[in-house]
C-alpha cells in the first residue's frame, strides 16, 4: 500500500560497483552513470573536492590533487568512508540540483557483485550512512536482480533478492 509521502518525495535508486555508480531518479527518469571517481585537493587544514565522476579524472594532472575511486578497494567496497559519502552526495546532488527546499529523497541503496560471504555489516551500515549523510530521508539496501522503477516508486521489492540489514 502507498504511503501518502510516497506520492511527494523523490525515490531514487542507486546502483553501485567499483567500476560505476548510477543513480536514477525513478519519478522523472533523469540519471546519472559515471565512474565513482573523486578529485581531492590535500591542504594544510582542510581537503577541497575538485570534482566527482568523470569531472574528477580532469585534474589528473592538478598539483597536490588526488583522483580516488574509495569503493575500489580489494577487499570492500567501501575503502574510504569520507571519500565514498562525499562521492554518494555529490553525485545525487548533481542528479537533483541543490533545491534547498525539496523533499529528502527515499533511496534505494543496490550494492552490485557478490561478495565472498555476502557484504558484512560493516558495509551494509557504511552504504546505508553515506545515503543518509547525502540528505536521504529512508535508505533501503537491496542485493537481488536490477529493479524497475514502479518497484523502487513503491517499494514493491520481488522476492528473488533480499533486503539487507
Amino acid at each position: 500500500m502507498p504511503k501518502l509521502l510516497d506520492f511527494f518525495s523523490h525515490p531514487l535508486y542507486l546502483r553501485l560497483s567499483p567500476d560505476r555508480l548510477t543513480i536514477r531518479n525513478v519519478k522523472t527518469g533523469a540519471f546519472i552513470s559515471e565512474v565513482p571517481e573523486i578529485a581531492v585537493l590535500r591542504g594544510e587544514k582542510k581537503s577541497q573536492v575538485l570534482g566527482v565522476g568523470a569531472e574528477a579524472s580532469l585534474h589528473r594532472a592538478t598539483p597536490f590533487a588526488e583522483v580516488l575511486n574509495p569503493f575500489a578497494h580489494p577487499r570492500t567496497m567501501v575503502g574510504d568512508f569520507t571519500a565514498s559519502e562525499q562521492v554518494v552526495k555529490a553525485f545525487i546532488r548533481k542528479l537533483t540540483g541543490s533545491n534547498w527546499l525539496a523533499m529528502a529523497p527515499r533511496v534505494v541503496f543496490h550494492p552490485l557483485g557478490d561478495p565472498a560471504g555476502g557484504f558484512t555489516q560493516v558495509e551494509i551500515r557504511a552504504f546505508r550512512e553515506m545515503a543518509l549523510g547525502a540528505g536521504a530521508s529512508d535508505v533501503k539496501m537491496w542485493q537481488g536482480p536490477e529493479l524497475t522503477d514502479e518497484q523502487v516508486h513503491f517499494t514493491r521489492l520481488p522476492s528473488t533478492g533480499r533486503l539487507l540489514d
